[in-house]
């Protein structure tokens, strides 16, 4: 149903364990429109940290006493606020879930703590060369956009305010903007008269966000070795622009990664891992949002084999894409990835985040059930236009960060790389 406020409700009755949970997703209110980087983050962990009635204790304790908890985290697309308790508390939490969302006080001294976690936080990740890795292949991928400037930065979180966070909230917890998903022991009359009483008096504050601008479908590839002084090891990313969830090569482009770099059997973690002893682990990904996606892949490796690495990620990108996938490999990657999907599913609560997911994304309610019988009717030519298509080594940008001293003549043979220092 949809309130007179704007506010999709979604209800899935669920018999098993005694228990309810809701996920509300708020569309827009992400990195994506963020002015500082990160921002998004901590909007998104300071909800639950008080209110204009309770403290961030209360809080905590009146979660607790409903047999659950409380919490949101924020993505590129949107921020959702979570919460489960026990079927006979559905009430209780779900005024709690209402108080948290849309009632928050961002306290002087939770923001202050909130910031000083953020910092160590931040620290403690410029210290991994993957977290650097991953920061400048999203610069790279998406210039610009915001989906390539989601990574916090110092000068962002030491310049937040509490009344930042106040008026990023009145701006982008709108209902006409947000879907709430209610799972488990519960009568979907039961539910819809609890989400009018919650959230029927919600009302829309402020001038909206703009939308999310299109990303880009096509970059010119970017070469960026970031310089980290007595490395023993390369951080190798390749990465390009690819497509929003709601593009129609997104179930088949799924499978051609599943097949190249998406699990432990595919072809990277054969390739590198077992028979090169490269690296522990060589994966590649496919990331679909609301407005663009990107393809990105990643290893690990000694410095003395870095560009060896390399050319063995071109050579599996080119064979994906001259050669068709063998029936067996392609029934095995199936089940595989089929598999998976329909066992991340089995909980109430992961239902209730993949249909809030998905919803952020553009995504209708029936494409949870629909996704594994796509997935089983994709065929090898399929994969292998995907793979023409989306995993061009020409068209792929690359980042590494290791020590220029050891690895840079090693690169030579893939492009004119920058040198940078973060």
């Amino acid at each position: 149903k949809t309130l007179a406020n704007g506010l999709e409700v979604w209800v899935l009755r669920r018999d098993g364990v005694p228990r309810v949970d809701y996920v509300l997703a708020v569309r827009g209110a992400g990195y994506a429109a963020d002015q500082a980087p990160g921002f998004s983050a901590m909007l998104a962990g300071l909800l639950a940290e008080g209110s204009d009635r309770h403290d961030s204790k209360q809080i905590a304790e009146a979660a607790q006493g409903y047999g659950g908890s409380v919490g949101a985290s924020a993505d590129s697309d949107g921020i959702t606020v979570y919460g489960n308790a026990l079927a006979s508390n559905a009430e209780g939490m779900m005024r709690l879930l209402a108080e948290v969302a849309r009632a928050p006080a961002f306290p002087d001294d939770e923001v202050e703590l909130a910031k000083a976690n953020a910092l160590q936080g931040l620290m403690a990740a410029e210290a991994q060369p993957g977290f650097k890795a991953s920061r400048a292949l999203a610069q790279a991928v998406y210039g610009d956009h915001p989906y390539g400037h989601t990574f916090a930065t110092e000068q962002a979180i030491k310049s937040a305010t509490p009344q930042q966070f106040r008026d990023a909230h009145a701006r982008r917890f709108r209902p006409d903007h947000a879907l709430l998903v209610v799972t488990g022991r519960v009568e979907p009359a039961q539910a819809f008269a609890l989400a009018q009483s919650a959230f029927g008096d919600w009302k829309n504050g402020g001038e909206p966000v703009a939308e999310t601008p299109e990303a880009p479908a096509t970059v010119a590839p970017k070469y960026v070795l970031v310089q980290r002084d007595g490395s023993v090891q390369s951080a190798v990313r390749l990465g390009r622009p690819a497509i929003a969830a709601t593009d129609p090569d997104y179930i088949p482009l799924q499978l051609a990664n599943a097949v190249v770099g998406g699990g432990f059997s595919s072809r990277l973690m054969q390739n590198l891992r077992e028979d090169k002893g490269y690296t522990y682990g060589a994966r590649s990904s496919v990331s679909s949002l609301r407005e663009g996606g990107s393809i990105t892949a990643s290893a690990d490796v000694r410095n003395e084999v870095t560009g060896a690495s390399l050319r063995e990620f071109v050579a599996e990108y080119e064979r994906l894409g001259s050669e068709p996938v063998s029936k067996r490999e392609l029934d095995d990657t199936k089940r595989y990835v089929a598999g998976g999907y329909l066992i991340s599913n089995q909980l109430q609560g992961a239902v209730a985040s993949m249909l809030a997911d998905n919803w952020l994304v553009g995504l209708p309610p029936e494409y949870l059930g629909e996704y594994v019988p796509k997935i089983r009717a994709v065929d090898a030519a399929q994969v292998q236009a995907m793979a023409r298509k989306y995993y061009d080594p020409e068209d792929q940008s690359i980042v590494v960060v290791g020590d220029a001293a050891a690895i840079a003549e090693q690169l030579e043979p893939f492009g004119e790389f920058e040198v940078r220092e973060k």
